[in-house]
């Protein structure tokens, strides 16, 4: 006679073959179940420790990701309580959702959008103006929030940064890189806070492949039509504090935010000198600026048309400094084909056809960095005394073809 095994079948522990089971569990069976994990349905299972410690465990395929959420302890989650989270986590999951992300989010985790704004913020003191804390965030909002603004800041992914930088990558080469690079600065004051250990724009810069520029210029006048820019600015609104501010920019060939961010007690006029701050130069060392002739009247009619108590030079109507757009809108106005920042492209030009000035003073007069490091090492002078004669150079050229005196 065959032996026949007549013992009772035992409970297969973990997951079963074939198909999906649903309910298996039941409530004496979750009180006794032993050591082990034991599946009930919907990726739901009891979690037995050798220490007899009971807890619920769901596995989810999430966002293409395989992941293990923690559905909280047998004493005070009840089977039906944990299937009823099991199956809400699973249509989540099915329809794009990420439940892992949303449990993580009531827990103090932030979206990336909220950890973007901490970081700007903790950024903020470091940086030299408040527009470039509003650019950067600025970037994100256009680019990264449309994708990954709600996802809470530990689950942004790889394929997220792909997707946000590809439309962009070849078409807008500098605003991708700037993406990239403030995406990646969340991501890893994440990583620091503990909420993430990678960082996925790590991983993708190979799949998008190098990028060609096509590299554009600030748009410029040839030095022979500065003069006349000068001339149709000054015809159409004399003495207005904008036209005035735009003279000034072009005969000191100064930035056009060091301009509209002039302040009083920057400025010697007895000494003929504005030394710029470091905190308000682009390259963040302090910038003495020789004032020839026409900009010390520049100056004096500035003063004239303020109320004498303002600490701005150039100020607005409402007393404030210029806006930021303001000089570029004036160009425009009047049809000039240039904006602010080429009028120092002019001023290059010039020095480099017409005057025999060195390249160095030149470069010190645009206050350029040295990028030679052993060149910069050396040079311990700002030039000052040969910037001014190049400046004066500067007002008698562009004043003498103001007038017709200059070929």
């Amino acid at each position: 006679m065959d032996n026949v095994n007549t013992s009772p079948t035992k409970r297969r522990r973990g997951k079963p073959r074939g198909r999906h089971p649903h309910k298996r569990l039941s409530a004496p069976f979750v009180r006794s179940a032993p050591a082990g994990r034991h599946c009930d349905g919907n990726g739901l299972y009891l979690y037995v420790q050798k220490t007899g410690t009971r807890s619920w465990i769901q596995r989810l395929v999430i966002r293409g990701r395989k992941r293990e959420l923690g559905l909280g302890s047998v004493a005070l989650v009840s089977l039906a309580e944990a299937r009823e989270q099991a199956l809400a986590n699973r249509k989540l999951a099915r329809a794009g959702g990420d439940p892992l992300a949303e449990k993580r989010r009531l827990v103090g985790v932030p979206t990336f959008a909220e950890a973007a704004e901490r970081v700007v913020e903790q950024k903020r003191a470091g940086w030299r103006s408040a527009a470039h804390a509003r650019n950067w965030f600025r970037t994100l909002e256009i680019h990264a929030f449309p994708r990954i603004g709600n996802v809470a800041v530990s689950e942004v992914t790889s394929a997220d940064v792909l997707e946000i930088l590809t439309p962009i990558w070849h078409t807008k080469a500098p605003t991708a890189r700037f993406v990239h690079m403030r995406v990646r600065a969340v991501l890893e004051w994440a990583i620091a806070m503990e909420w993430r250990t990678d960082n996925p724009c790590d991983r993708i810069l190979h799949l998008l492949g190098p990028q060609h520029d096509v590299v554009t210029h600030h748009r410029a006048l040839p030095h022979g039509e500065v003069a006349a820019a000068i001339d149709k600015v000054q015809a159409a609104e004399p003495g207005r504090m904008d036209s005035l501010a735009f003279e000034f920019m072009v005969l000191t060939a100064a930035r056009g935010a060091e301009v509209r961010g002039a302040v009083w007690s920057e400025i010697d006029q007895d000494a003929g000198v504005w030394t710029i701050p470091a905190s308000r130069m682009k390259t963040a060392r302090e910038h003495r600026v020789p004032l020839c002739g026409r900009a010390l009247e520049i100056l004096e009619a500035a003063r004239k048309l303020g109320d004498g108590e303002n600490p701005v030079v150039f100020v607005s109507e409402r007393g404030r400094p210029l806006a930021t757009k303001r000089l570029n809108r004036l160009l425009g106005k009047h049809g000039i084909a240039a904006v602010p920042h080429g009028f120092r492209s002019s001023f290059r030009d010039w020095a480099a056809e017409k005057t025999d000035h060195p390249r160095e003073v030149v470069e010190a007069a645009l206050a350029h960095v040295v990028k030679n490091k052993v060149e910069a090492a050396y040079m311990r002078t700002d030039l000052f005394e040969r910037r001014r004669r190049l400046m004066a150079d500067w007002e008698a050229y562009v004043a003498g073809r103001r007038t017709g005196t200059e070929a």
